[in-house]
């Protein structure tokens, strides 16, 4: 996998097997690292089953090395922190419903704290913070496991 730099994005990648898929999310993690100027808050869409949470392996397998990650669907949050590095939190925002669900969880709190990943930002484009990166995961039917993954920056409408 080629190393990411700000200035690749937007880009595309084309992916044929989930290892394929943690290998651009462990080369974002490394841009993450890398460039203090980058965003740290990721925003993920796609559909279930698309490998969102293969590309978080990834992003986990450099900011969180030996963490086991798993998809945060019960807990809506899953904390990965190793000594010496950013902490990685993973977000699923599936059963978000309004502001008041995410202020029960504490989100406000996490942003300034470490990396933030969350998927299914489409529940909670009021959440999204002014400046962010957006990955978006679809598949490339006939191929089972083929994947286009798009990593861009946003910015969020300021109304």
């Amino acid at each position: 996998m080629q190393e990411l730099t700000l200035k690749d994005l937007p880009v595309t990648l084309t992916t044929r097997s989930p290892e394929e898929t943690e290998a651009v999310g462990a080369a974002l993690a490394r841009l993450l690292e890398g460039d203090k100027s980058c965003p740290t808050f990721i925003a993920m869409y796609g559909d279930l089953g698309v490998g969102k949470t293969a590309f978080v392996r990834g992003l986990a397998s450099v900011m969180a090395p030996g963490r086991g990650v798993r998809s945060p669907t019960f807990s809506l949050v899953n904390e990965y922190r190793v000594a010496g590095k950013k902490p990685l939190f993973h977000f699923d925002m599936y059963r978000i419903e309004s502001e008041d669900d995410l202020y029960s969880i504490g989100f406000d709190d996490y942003p300034d704290a470490g990396v933030c990943v969350a998927e299914w930002c489409e529940k909670i484009p009021f959440a999204l913070p002014e400046v962010y990166l957006e990955v978006r995961i679809v598949k490339c039917p006939p191929e089972v496991d083929m994947r286009q993954i798009t990593i861009s920056i946003k910015e969020a409408p300021l109304c």
